[in-house]
């Protein structure tokens, strides 16, 4: 339980102890790169609901036929 106790507060000593911090990455190089200036395809906008049809509602009805409906054979 010591051992990595010490560890711990040892790492946490010396990072506080370094004179100089990490750089952070250039923003505008970041920016750069996520300019589209190159021949992209045009990917179209697509509505997830294009397909959908919404569904009503029915009254309860006996399962036997709701089965028989739904199967391929259809006894």
């Amino acid at each position: 339980m010591k051992i990595p106790f010490l560890a711990g507060v040892s790492a946490l000593l010396l990072g506080a102890c370094a004179t100089t911090p990490a750089a952070l990455p250039e923003a505008e190089a970041l920016k750069r790169a996520a300019v589209q200036s190159g021949p992209y395809r045009d990917l179209g906008y697509q509505s997830p609901f294009s397909g959908f049809s919404p569904y009503e509602p029915t009254e309860p009805t006996s399962w036997r036929q709701v089965n028989d409906a739904q199967s391929e054979v259809g006894n």
